[in-house]
């Protein structure tokens, strides 16, 4: 009797799992399609990720070689046609690239990709206050002080604040504003952060700023007395 009734429930369980089967075939046949596909894909995606990285990196590469034999113009077209289709990390940076060279050939030109990087929507603030920095250099022999503290003022407390300062300092130096040139350089000085050959050209531009634009190097030691 008991192997009757093993049978039988040998039997149900078949059919049971026959129209499981019947049931829910598609669904189980669909899954293992997404799996394998989305497994292709994956792959895909990945082999085709590194292979435009490595093409990056060569067209970049090249780029820097034409900056390195001194053809800004044509390292410049060279980044920015890399801009173009890059991936984003390479992007921004042939962006940055492409501007530094252009501002050895057309400054206006440069200001104004450096102003497009720096307002790029999601960009590492790092990044878009280097784009800043940059962009405030190529101006700072031309622009006015409402420009340059618009250009500057939001670099004062960030990682180029020092940079930012001597910029802000050198430019009022030249306009003949001693006293906001002053102010800018006492803070270099007084800042253990900033970078001690910096401090130390500071010191130089201090002796301009208490001699009223004109160079007033230290008095000399006296000499002792010959015997």
């Amino acid at each position: 009797m008991s192997d009757v009734f093993r049978e039988v429930d040998e039997e149900v369980q078949r059919d049971r799992l026959t129209e499981l089967w019947s049931k829910y075939s598609i669904v189980v046949l669909g899954l293992a399609i997404a799996i394998v596909v989305g497994t292709a894909i994956f792959a895909y995606l990945r082999h085709q990720k590194l292979t435009e990285a490595e093409a990056a990196s060569s067209a970049y590469e090249a780029a820097e070689t034409l900056a390195s034999q001194d053809k800004p113009e044509a390292a410049a077209h060279a980044f920015d046609d890399l801009a173009k289709s890059a991936p984003q990390g390479y992007r921004i940076l042939s962006r940055l690239r492409a501007a530094e060279e252009m501002g050895l050939v057309d400054r206006n030109a440069a200001v104004k990709a450096f102003d497009l990087v720096a307002a790029e929507p999601g960009l590492d603030p790092l990044l878009a206050d280097l784009a800043r920095l940059r962009a405030g250099f190529l101006r700072v022999d031309e622009a006015d002080k409402a420009e340059l503290d618009q250009r500057f003022g939001p670099l004062l407390n960030g990682s180029f604040r020092h940079s930012a300062r001597e910029f802000l300092g050198l430019a009022a130096l030249k306009r003949g504003d001693f006293e906001a040139a002053g102010k800018y350089f006492d803070q270099l000085v007084v800042d253990p952060s900033a970078p001690a050959n910096l401090r130390q050209r500071v010191q130089a531009f201090l002796s301009l700023v208490r001699g009223g634009g004109k160079f007033t190097p230290p008095a000399p030691s006296a000499e002792p007395a010959q015997k």
